[in-house]
This record gives C-alpha cells, sequence and structure tokens, in this order.
C-alpha cells in the first residue's frame, strides 16, 4: 500500500520538528540533576560524569531552538530548513551523552526526524524577509553586548568576580536584561561610569528589539482575531488560489481547494472574516470587485480566481477586474441562474458551472425512472483516478435521453440570450433579477453595463 504524503510531507516535517524539540526539552529538564561526579563510558572513551548535566542543559536549549524552526518551517522558511538539518544530530549527540533510558526515545526521534526533513527540501523555498529596521535594531543588540564584554573583560581590575570573557558576557547580559543579581559589581569610580554605560546602551538595545522584531508578530495575531491580514503576509502570498467574494458554494469549496492549494478569500464583511479566520482561512477583509484589494491579494501571482457568491452581478464585476488585472489567470465561476453563464463568460471568466441547473438535471432524470444519477455523483466526487466517462456510462439507459435534454436546454438558454443581448445595447449583462440579490442588485448591474456601453 502506498504510503500517505501527509507522512513524508512538509506537514510531517513540521509535526515532526516540534516533537523532536518537546522531547529534548523534557528529556534535558529530567536529565539535569541526574549528572554526578561518576564517570561514564562513551564508545569506549571515558567521559566525566559532568558531561551528563551539561548535555542535559544544552539540551534543553536545543529544543527550544527546534521549537522555533518548527515555527519557521510552518512558514516554509528555507532558513528554518537548515537549522532544522543543524539541530536534530546535536539534540541526537546530547540524548547519547546523557547515557539515560530517557534519551532513547529524543535519539531516536531525531535520527527519523532528520530524514523526513531532509526529504522536503523543496517544500521549504521561502527565504526569510527582514526589514532594514529589524536587521539594524538585531544588530545594535550584538554590538551593545560586545561593548559590555569587551569593556568588562578590559576593565576586569575594576570589578570584582570579572575572570574570564564568560564571567564579561554574564555581566552584560545580565545588566542589559534588567536582572541584576549583584554578585558582579565595580569596585571603583571608572567602573561605575563604565556600568551605566552598559546599562544605558544594552537596555536601549533590548527595548529596540523587543519592539521592532515583535511588534510585528503581535500585530499579525490581532489581524487575525479582527480577520485581516498585515502586509507581510501578503508579500508571501505565490501561486495561490483567490476566492472572491462568500456564499452558499464558498464553503465546499474552500473545503476541496484548502487541502490542495494556499488560498485566500477576500470578503467585505469583518464579521464573516473574523468567522473563516478562526477556522483557519486565510482571509482578507476588502470589496472583491474592487482593483486595489484584488492587489493586495496577488492575483497577478494567483494561479486561479475562484467567484462563487450567490450574486451573479458582483461575481461579474469581480471577474472583469481580475481579468484586466491578469489576463493569463485561470478563472472560474458558478452562477446561481442557468441565464447568466454566457454572460460571466463574456466578463473574463474560463469556466462556468451551473451547480443549481446540474443539480435539477439529475434530480428529474431520477424521477422519470433514470438510474446511476447518485453512482455517478460518487464516481465525480471520488478518487480522481477515475475514468469520467466511464462514470458518465453508469448513468444508463438515461444517457441519451440526458443528452437530449440537455441540448433542448442549452437551445432554449442560447436563445435566451441572445435575445437579452441584443436588447441590452449590445454588452449582455442583464443579469436576472431572481438572484439572491434581489431587484436593486440587478438594475444596478443593468445601470453600471449600460454606462460600460456608454
Amino acid at each position: 500500500m502506498a504510503i500517505s504524503r501527509d507522512w513524508i510531507g512538509a506537514r510531517a516535517s513540521v509535526v515532526l520538528t516540534l516533537v523532536v524539540g518537546v522531547v529534548s526539552v523534557v528529556t534535558g529538564i529530567a536529565n539535569i540533576g541526574v549528572g554526578g561526579a561518576a564517570d561514564f563510558l562513551f564508545f569506549g572513551v571515558v567521559v566525566p560524569g559532568v558531561v551528563k548535566q551539561i548535555t542535559a542543559f544544552t539540551g534543553t536549549l536545543t529544543g527550544f531552538l527546534l521549537l522555533v524552526c518548527a515555527f519557521g518551517l510552518r512558514r516554509r522558511l528555507r532558513s528554518a530548513w537548515w537549522a532544522a538539518l543543524l539541530l536534530f544530530p546535536i539534540s541526537g549527540l546530547q540524548g547519547l551523552l546523557q547515557s539515560s533510558r530517557l534519551s532513547i526515545p529524543l535519539v531516536a526521534l531525531s535520527a527519523f526526524a532528520l530524514v523526513i526533513v531532509g526529504l522536503n527540501f523543496r517544500a521549504f523555498d521561502r527565504e526569510i524577509s527582514l526589514s532594514t529596521t529589524q536587521i539594524a535594531s538585531l544588530a545594535a543588540l550584538a554590538g551593545a553586548q560586545g561593548y559590555g564584554t569587551a569593556g568588562a573583560f578590559a576593565l576586569q581590575d575594576h570589578f570584582n568576580s570579572v575572570d574570564t570573557l564568560l564571567d564579561a558576557f554574564y555581566f552584560s547580559l545580565v545588566t542589559g536584561s534588567t536582572v541584576g543579581y549583584g554578585d558582579i559589581t565595580p569596585t571603583s569610580a571608572v567602573g561605575k561610569l563604565f556600568a551605566l554605560s552598559v546599562l544605558l546602551v544594552t537596555v536601549s538595545s533590548f527595548a529596540v528589539v523587543l519592539g521592532v522584531v515583535f511588534t510585528p508578530l503581535i500585530e499579525a495575531q490581532f489581524s487575525k482575531a479582527l480577520g485581516r491580514m498585515t502586509e507581510e503576509q501578503l508579500d508571501v502570498l505565490d501561486n495561490h488560489v483567490l476566492v472572491l467574494g462568500f456564499g452558499d458554494l464558498t464553503e465546499p469549496i474552500l473545503e476541496e481547494l484548502s487541502a490542495k492549494a494556499d488560498v485566500l478569500v477576500v470578503v467585505p464583511d469583518e464579521e464573516r472574516a473574523r468567522r473563516l479566520s478562526d477556522r483557519g482561512y486565510t482571509v482578507l477583509t476588502d470589496d472583491p470587485s474592487d482593483e486595489e484589494a484584488q492587489h493586495r491579494g496577488k492575483v497577478e501571482a494567483a494561479q486561479a480566481v475562484v467567484a462563487a457568491t450567490n450574486n451573479d452581478a458582483e461575481d461579474a464585476l469581480a471577474i472583469l477586474t481580475a481579468r484586466q488585472l491578469n489576463p493569463e489567470v485561470t478563472i472560474v465561476a458558478a452562477a446561481t441562474q442557468r441565464e447568466n453563464v454566457n454572460k460571466l463568460k463574456r466578463a473574463g471568466a474560463d469556466t462556468v458551472i451551473s451547480p443549481a441547473t446540474l443539480g435539477a438535471h439529475f434530480l428529474a432524470e431520477s424521477a422519470l425512472g433514470g438510474h446511476g444519477a447518485e453512482e455517478l455523483e460518487e464516481r465525480l466526487l471520488g478518487a480522481g483516478e477515475e475514468d469520467l466517462e466511464s462514470a458518465a456510462a453508469a448513468v444508463g439507459g438515461t444517457s441519451e435521453a440526458a443528452d437530449a435534454s440537455v441540448s433542448e436546454g442549452k437551445h432554449e438558454s442560447d436563445t435566451s440570450a441572445s435575445s437579452e443581448s441584443e436588447g441590452a445595447d449590445g454588452t449582455g449583462f442583464s443579469f436576472d433579477s431572481d438572484t439572491d440579490a434581489g431587484p436593486d442588485a440587478g438594475d444596478a448591474a443593468e445601470g453600471r453595463d449600460e454606462n460600460e456601453g456608454e
């Protein structure tokens, strides 16, 4: 039996990295107090017992780094992929050096995750994007810590308990983080002046980093809660499916698309956007037919556009805008009324389907004694490898009658559409007012079409 792609794909890579990170943290915490003075053999080499405690401590830090990598992998970052490949062998080696039964799952999971994540190189192709301000703030933080470390080590005679570079870095980091244990203090006026400068520089750099680096993350969470997208989230959109508007048909369409492609839904209602966002969909709150809204939704980089609301007139406007902004994109639409199929195609849609007409045809054929409609539906919605011709043949004796019915219906539709086109100053966008949009929306659509004709 073939292995499901979910077990070896990008999703599995994210989950495995997260699991290894959690196991590394738990194992490290459990083994911190286990190590002792007793030495132990590691592949025939005598290792001091204190190494157990050191590797337990560093293993905990490695676990936290892997959790960060899992977050990066979820965003498909290539840098997170490289970092994970580097950290998996380290976490496995730390598990071996801890020489504990608790470390066996960590070693096994690290080796397994290394293989799975390594196989998914192509799935993580996005480059990390940092603004100039963010890069400058991180550089300022590194520079401040370097200043504090180098200065404290150079002035070690003016401080108590500063004997090594590690002591100097400890003093700089504790001062900058405002923890201030008080175990290292200046003993002269020069030392006090230097400590004051370190305090101002390092604390300021920490504050800048917290504001510049973490503020976008906080804004993203607020935007998600409100059903909105940040500009940074919009910038990474590529080869996605743009769904314009929301209606009764949109729900099953999203369920089908979300498992196969990245989807962005553009809806004008903030409450609807918030609900969709809570369910895990990527949502942009804006007018689906607005040119600026589709620009923000990256219609130029989309692989397909879907318009399937209950209002054919609004769908036509959205399709016209999308076709103008991206003449090459594939546009698919659903017509609420059969009479509007040809009009949506003239608006720019490549494929237009009328679900109501299709369902009515199946129901009518079944009511008149036809058999196989349910089987045809199951095959169409089932495995993609099914031959559609054999599925159509399952209708059996009703196929010829169905063809005649479809041909007759198509002739009536074309005749109706032709007469409407001739009576609507040549544009043919006189939408049926029986749609859910109501007469006002239909009149508005006709008015817009008259303006376009002029």
